[in-house]
């Protein structure tokens, strides 16, 4: 279960925060790490921080942009430290690891972590079904990334040893098919914003709010494989209509 569960950092600027990451990782038990275009890495600080969890460095795999990062997964879940113009669900870390481990049973999960400054962007986190807010002490709220990744790990495993002492966990879910990955539902997303913009639904000035509200509709959904397919059909079939007027 917890090999299927990945730490994405990104644009990370100190390359002794990764390091910090990878040793509050391999304390948890988990190893699979994914750097979203760090400022430098490798680096001598990365290695000195990591204080012999070289491994989970030296296995780490870097990709330009967070949609690469997460393209093959199922659920992924970003964290965020602001209320956001728009609502989006918002859990705690307890609640975030309940799905986190119920899904990574069934394929590929992301847990992700933005700029040590200023966090994911408002785009990064429409990538995210869910974002999951570590409620600190509000008069110093301020963690660094090592103890954010230290929080949500430490949750990560005490739940996974209570599950392992348990039967088995039930899908929180209510989907017994595939549920569609990040690269699967980024493609609906951008087919119905063409289609959209096709049929004149679509205004420029208001086209990015409008397409975020969308997209927040379809992640609480939670998409399957075949009803993406089916949401895909029905795009295509419009976009025929509309230019056979």
């Amino acid at each position: 279960m917890l090999e299927h569960i990945r730490i994405v950092l990104v644009n990370t600027s100190h390359p002794g925060n990764i390091g910090a990451v990878a040793r509050a990782m391999k304390t948890m038990g988990l190893t699979k790490l994914m750097l979203v275009s760090p400022d430098e890495f490798p680096h001598p600080y990365a290695t000195s921080r990591a204080a012999g969890a070289d491994d989970i460095l030296q296995q780490a795999t870097v990709v330009a942009s967070l949609a690469e990062a997460v393209a093959d997964c199922q659920l992924v879940i970003g964290t965020s430290a602001r209320q956001r113009k728009v609502p989006w669900p918002l859990v705690n870390p307890r609640e975030c690891v309940q799905q986190l481990l119920t899904e990574a049973q069934q394929g590929e999960v992301a847990l992700i972590f933005g700029r040590e400054e200023h966090g994911l962007t408002n785009d990064e986190l429409a990538l995210c079904q869910l974002h999951v807010h570590i409620p600190a002490n509000e008069t110093y709220s301020s963690l660094n990334l090592g103890a954010a990744v230290q929080v949500m790990t430490y949750e990560i495993r005490m739940q996974a040893l209570q599950a392992s002492q348990s039967p088995s966990i039930e899908p929180l879910s209510g989907h017994d098919a595939p549920l569609a990955t990040s690269a699967e539902l980024e493609h609906l997303y951008q087919h119905l914003e063409q289609t959209l913009q096709e049929i004149n639904f679509l205004k420029s000035a208001s086209a990015h709010s409008m397409m975020t509200k969308l997209r927040r509709i379809y992640q609480r959904a939670r998409l399957e494989q075949q009803e993406v397919q089916i949401l895909r059909g029905i795009l295509s079939q419009t976009q025929n209509k509309t230019k056979n007027k």
